[in-house]
């Protein structure tokens, strides 16, 4: 991902145009604003993919959607923050995405904990903007740890 600063189209189209030229797979992150939307058709339709962040809405997220956006990105812990339930709004996306045959792909954003990472998966999310305190706890389970002493007590056992 690269990111635009410019909050107007003609800076936005301008940087993701030399943000592409730094690697095959570049995805250029577009704000989620009017001239945001105007950049993502114009670059849509050079090929440039796009990632349209700071989504917030069912609505945001159909706009960047119809303008030509890759992929949408809601940001569910900062919703959380505000009472709001950010993954149910994941979930609505997606479902939506699924009905009208939209092909833009749904990131979820601002992950702050296993309990988004686990309904961020059920909701059919195709990709999870994850930090590496929450992934570093994703692997760790008591029981993994115990069955692991165990297996290695029984080896040692064995030898004897």
């Amino acid at each position: 991902s690269a990111e635009v600063i410019s909050t107007e189209c003609a800076g936005m189209v301008e940087e993701a145009r030399k943000l592409v030229k730094i690697a095959d797979n570049i995805v250029i992150k577009i704000p989620c604003i009017p001239e945001g939307l105007k950049a993502v058709k114009i670059l849509s339709a050079e090929g440039i993919k796009t990632n349209v962040t700071l989504v917030f809405s069912m609505a945001q997220a159909l706009l960047a959607a119809r303008a030509g956006a890759s992929y949408v990105s809601p940001f569910i812990g900062r919703l959380d923050d505000i009472g709001e339930d950010g993954v149910h709004l994941v979930e609505n996306i997606v479902k939506a995405f699924k009905l009208y045959g939209i092909t833009t792909e749904v990131i979820a954003a601002s992950i702050r904990n296993l309990e988004h990472v686990e309904k961020v998966m059920l909701t059919g999310c195709q990709i999870a903007t994850i930090p590496t305190k929450v992934l570093e706890q994703m692997i760790v389970h008591p029981l993994t740890d115990k069955g692991l002493a165990q297996f290695m007590a029984d080896y040692q056992n064995s030898l004897k």
